[in-house]
């Protein structure tokens, strides 16, 4: 096939997914030059705690693993060390946010700030040229007019546009998603059949491993405090706020003659409010810092899904304009561990209308 005078640059992580997508690329006559991060910071942490993580001391095997994947494919490969960028942009945000009692996704930061704007921009500053900028995401895109539109991945079980609502439209205008239309099971055949050595790689997508966040913090930063009854009552003590989420209820260590959840992080007093699982459910949420992507602001209330974490089933909402870049977000029925920190993203069927940061929740049924 004669080749297109197109290039791309893409993010391979040593995985099956990026194996794949750079291949497919390949195979479609693109120019391809693959790209790896070099983000992890081996001062930080006990590095046996983080092994197979995004963040990790195995970066070393997954870039060497990337390296060999280009070689097989024939196509120029750079590392890109963000190690400092990595720790101003993504580690103190999430270590900001948990002290402040939230519970950030680091991905979605990741995603915006490192690996779709200053991953391209030290590539290109070190000579590494190429006009467009792929990874292995099961999302889409498309053009609707004059925008650049974000779309589910057709395999629902591997769907990542959540983790990508908060990319710009010129973002937008210059990614590619190889797999945005294939499923999970059909990549893992292709990279057997194209003789790719990442076929049988286990897949890391935490952040961390086992969510062992405490290891970012230092001990000063997060004393243990009183874990305390709505009412105030002494239940007993936590470890340190970092290690709790709304909704948490293992691990509290405390008895109770009924079980009890994390329903409020109080960062200021440095203690976890506990209560029993009614009190878990919200009737809406106050988003922030929203960001949307069909349209430039929102006319009046439209009406959507939205996913308030990752793994959420997409609950029927109104999404109403507030003061600011900010938005009300009001369930059709209260949803469970509405989280401070955490995205709230909207869709309309397949089409993501955007998504924000959930600042508050309103409480009550």
């Amino acid at each position: 096939m004669m080749k297109r005078r197109i290039s791309v640059g893409i993010g391979l992580s040593g995985g099956v997914d990026s194996s794949v997508a750079a291949a497919l690329l390949v195979q479609q006559g693109y120019h391809v030059v693959g790209l790896s991060m070099k983000i992890f910071d081996p001062s930080i942490g006990e590095l046996r705690s983080l092994r197979n993580a995004c963040f990790g001391p195995g970066e070393e095997q997954d870039i060497e693993a990337a390296s060999e994947i280009c070689k097989h494919l024939g196509i120029p490969f750079h590392c890109i060390d963000l190690t400092e960028e990595y720790r101003q942009t993504v580690l103190d945000y999430f270590r900001q946010e948990y002290l402040a009692g939230r519970t950030p996704n680091p991905c979605i930061v990741c995603n915006k700030h490192i690996k779709f704007d200053l991953l391209i921009k030290k590539a290109w500053k070190a000579n590494v040229e190429f006009q467009y900028f792929a990874t292995g995401h099961y999302a889409r895109i498309e053009k609707s007019g004059r925008r650049y539109v974000l779309k589910k991945g057709l395999d629902p079980e591997k769907d990542q546009s959540y983790f990508l609502y908060s990319l710009s439209q010129k973002q937008l205008s210059r990614t590619l998603f190889p797999l945005g239309r294939l499923t999970k099971h059909k990549v893992r055949k292709l990279a057997i059949s194209m003789g790719l050595k990442s076929a049988d790689r286990p897949e890391s997508q935490d952040f961390l491993s086992g969510g062992n966040y405490g290891v970012l913090f230092h001990k000063s930063e997060m004393p243990p405090g009183q874990i305390v009854d709505q009412k105030g009552n002494l239940l007993g003590y936590h470890k340190g706020i970092g290690y709790y989420t709304i909704g948490q209820r293992r691990g509290l260590g405390i008895s109770a003659p009924h079980p009890l959840y994390v329903i409020q992080i109080d960062a200021e007093k440095n203690r976890i409010v506990v209560g029993p699982k009614e009190q878990l459910f919200s009737r809406g949420a106050l988003v922030s810092r929203l960001n949307l992507i069909i349209m430039d602001s929102l006319g009046g209330p439209l009406k959507v899904t939205t996913k308030i974490r990752f793994r959420h089933k997409e609950a029927h909402a109104t999404l109403i304009p507030h003061e600011g870049n900010r938005a009300l977000v009001l369930f059709d029925k209260p949803q469970r561990a509405v989280t401070p920190g955490q995205s709230a993203v909207f869709y309309l069927g397949d089409l993501v209308v955007g998504g924000g940061i959930i600042e508050e929740s309103l409480q009550g049924k």
